[in-house]
């Protein structure tokens, strides 16, 4: 793959500029007391399907020859990019199979279904997600659509990152997390073109932080075995190699976040911004409320990715954060 540029994310935002939403950065004066800077979140929980995967989906699979996409697309994902595929593929005309862990949480399998994809489950630790997506390309003809490596799928999630600093220039850090890695990379492709100076701070949770492991080694490295995190989304073994070449390049730093950090930001994301954020979608945030980000001045980009999670579960997650003391009155 030649190097993903600014370009790349230009004309992915001209190309999704007809279905996609332009989601709304959000403001609060709670939120910059707790941080001790101002904070400017991008809440992409209320793109279509949920999250900023649609983005990057629809991008890569609206860039395949129809005959291709008569024949079908097939991909691999956690539950967001799942529906971000399954909604390109029905605004796109084409059959789409997607292949998610069984333990995925049931509001992304019953979106998936709902919006007509086929799914089929595999189970984490013990099979192959990639072979089996392999096979079922192989098979059926199918056409691959990655979650995050493929230079269309960054390009398409960058998108979010160019919203926010179109609209708001004077971020002078922006933070996003990083699962597969490639919202990270298109983030930071773009922002380092619009604002050479900007800081890009990646954050992971801290029993599955791969890409920080890989940036101290200076190489891929691979977890032993799969992450446990409630960050789902975000429970990845080793950078894909894609993302990594971008990452490495440009990321400034890599922190990490507990599942406290993270319960506690989406409880005050609800509580303050009125936004429901899935447990990998509060990650950025965490980390700024946490104070696990490097900043000296001025003001912090925070990307909000998904809300992906069914109310059972963030019930429960947020009550386990309603004993510690919210940060905004800390």
């Amino acid at each position: 793959m030649t190097e993903l540029t600014a370009r790349d994310v230009q004309d992915a935002a001209a190309n999704l500029e007809p279905v996609a939403a332009r989601t709304p950065a959000l403001t609060a004066l709670s939120l910059d007391q707790a941080a001790g800077w101002p904070v400017i979140c991008k809440a992409e929980n209320l793109q279509r399907t949920g999250s900023f995967k649609f983005r990057g989906a629809y991008h890569h699979a609206s860039s395949l020859p129809a005959t291709e996409r008569a024949r079908g697309l097939v991909g691999a994902s956690s539950g967001n990019h799942a529906q971000a595929l399954a909604l390109s593929g029905r605004l796109l005309e084409g059959p789409v199979t997607v292949v998610i862990p069984a333990d995925a949480p049931a509001p992304k399998v019953e979106g998936v279904r709902a919006l007509g994809g086929r799914v089929v489950t595999y189970r984490r630790g013990v099979e192959d997600r990639d072979a089996l997506v392999a096979d079922l390309a192989a098979q059926g003809g199918l056409a691959v659509v990655p979650s995050a490596g493929s230079r269309h799928v960054m390009a398409g999630a960058g998108t979010a990152a160019l919203e926010l600093l179109t609209d708001h220039p004077e971020i002078e850090t922006l933070v996003v997390p990083v699962g597969g890695g490639g919202l990270a990379a298109g983030s930071a492709t773009i922002a380092k073109h619009l604002h050479p100076g900007i800081k890009v701070i990646g954050v992971e949770p801290e029993d599955g932080a791969d890409t920080l492991l890989s940036m101290r080694c200076g190489r891929r490295i691979a977890l032993p075995e799969p992450p446990v995190t409630i960050a789902d989304g975000l429970g990845h073994t080793s950078p894909a190699p894609l993302t990594w070449a971008v990452n490495a390049r440009l990321l400034d730093n890599v922190v990490t976040v507990t599942d406290h950090d993270i319960t506690a930001a989406m409880a005050f994301a609800f509580r303050h911004l009125k936004v429901v954020a899935e447990p990998s979608g509060a990650c950025a945030l965490a980390a700024v409320l946490s104070s696990r980000v490097p900043h000296e001045s001025g003001t912090i980009g925070v990307v909000i990715p998904g809300g992906g999670v069914d109310w059972p579960t963030f019930h429960r997650l947020i009550s386990q954060s309603a004993h510690r003391k919210d940060p905004a009155h800390a």
